[in-house]
């Protein structure tokens, strides 16, 4: 049982360092992560000690922590990839996008809740001219997180 506890804690410590550092290596072109690697080796180990504190025979534990630790692999694997290519962390333009003043908005400041379906919160927003709470606006150019807007004519 030893076995698969230090094996447990070695994939728990990869995983850890891992998830912390990002993932600092990979092996046969991405199949294999850190990440994927320790979580794998982490239920390895799980599922031998379970096994065998079970009163089940040792030569039962290794092949069935071996199956486990393969469906990890693939499912962290899987995983990473669908949250690697998703759309979070994109950049969004947000110019065209309309919306209403929160906020009283003119040259140095003010505030407006934009109708795109990526905006969640109140915005930042400078305008050229005082635009009143309560006005239409459309956004003409993005700096960052704040947003220029005009009123929509």
């Amino acid at each position: 049982m030893l076995v698969f506890i230090v094996i447990g804690l070695l994939g728990l410590a990869l995983a850890l360092a891992s998830l912390l550092l990002g993932d600092f290596f990979d092996l046969l072109d991405g199949a294999i992560s850190g990440t994927s690697l320790g979580a794998g080796a982490l239920l390895f180990g799980a599922t031998g000690t379970v096994i065998v504190s079970s009163g089940l025979p040792v030569w039962v534990a290794y092949p069935a922590g071996l199956v486990v630790a393969v469906l990890v692999i693939v499912l962290v694997n899987v995983l990473i990839k669908r949250l690697k290519a998703g759309e979070d962390g994109g950049p969004v333009s947000l110019v065209g996008a309309q919306g209403s003043v929160t906020s009283d908005v003119d040259r140095g400041h003010g505030e407006v809740s934009l109708d795109a379906a990526t905006e969640l919160e109140a915005r930042l927003a400078f305008s050229d001219e005082p635009i009143e709470q309560g006005t239409r606006v459309v956004v003409v150019e993005q700096h960052g997180s704040r947003v220029k807007v005009e009123p929509v004519r």
